[in-house]
């Protein structure tokens, strides 16, 4: 499978399948949520159009959307919230892919206001240092000015909360971006059964939690569960 797309269409082909792949994951909030790809000739993001669920999106219902929102290649329309995805590739050049979703353990996690402990391997990916917040609002990143606030919040780190909204993920390729969503919609639900049960008392220290992670979520590691996900979304709508 081609992670690193040199052409439009292989962007086109990616960027449909990890959506449908959040989807298989249970990252989907009905038509809302998108996981874009950034196009190899600098024109802005490969995403999902609006209107769809994560699990409908086939090649024909993805959109380029350039740097100012003009969409430039697709039928379809761009999501309000594209500045999501062209503001981060924007300050952070290393990212080749930006995902949204709405996962309600991040925003059911995010309002305990308390860090994430590696409790688990998922966690291990977000402690030492604690995954970013950003606070500045919880509606709808809707301007080039609220982009940017998010990537500046986001900063160096592979992932974002995003209180009252969900969280934002990054990577280098599209399965390292799918793969660090879902992974910290796994951490925020584990470390929110363990809280229910009562006070945390035994975590992962921190340099055996950042050997650890160094192994378990290495790129192979990363591209495999992406590649499951893919699998386990089966053939995109219409197709057999």
């Amino acid at each position: 499978m081609i992670t690193t797309p040199s052409t439009g269409p292989e962007a086109i082909a990616l960027a449909a399948a990890g959506n449908r792949a959040l989807a298989a994951a249970g990252q989907a909030d009905m038509v809302w949520g998108h996981a874009s790809v950034r196009d190899p000739d600098g024109r802005g993001a490969w995403m999902k159009s609006a209107g769809w669920g994560l699990e409908e999106i086939s090649e024909d219902r993805i959109v380029l959307v350039s740097p100012d929102g003009e969409v430039r290649s697709g039928d379809g329309r761009r999501h309000i919230e594209y500045p999501i995805h062209t503001e981060i590739m924007a300050q952070r050049p290393d990212v080749g892919a930006v995902v949204h979703t709405h996962s309600d353990a991040a925003n059911a996690f995010a309002a305990l206001d308390v860090p994430i402990r590696p409790l688990n391997h998922a966690g291990s990916l977000f402690s030492y240092p604690d995954v970013p917040r950003f606070t500045l609002t919880g509606g709808l990143i809707s301007t080039p000015e609220l982009g940017q606030a998010l990537a500046a919040a986001l900063g160096a780190a592979p992932a974002c909360l995003m209180p009252q909204h969900g969280l934002v993920a990054v990577g280098q390729d599209l399965p390292a971006a799918v793969m660090t969503a879902v992974l910290l919609d796994k951490a925020c639900r584990v470390q929110l059964d363990a809280m229910a049960a009562g006070p945390l008392r035994r975590w992962g220290a921190e340099a055996d939690t950042v050997a650890k992670r160094a192994v378990v979520w290495s790129d192979g590691q990363l591209q495999a569960g992406f590649e499951y996900l893919v699998r386990a979304a089966g053939h995109p709508p219409g197709l057999s």
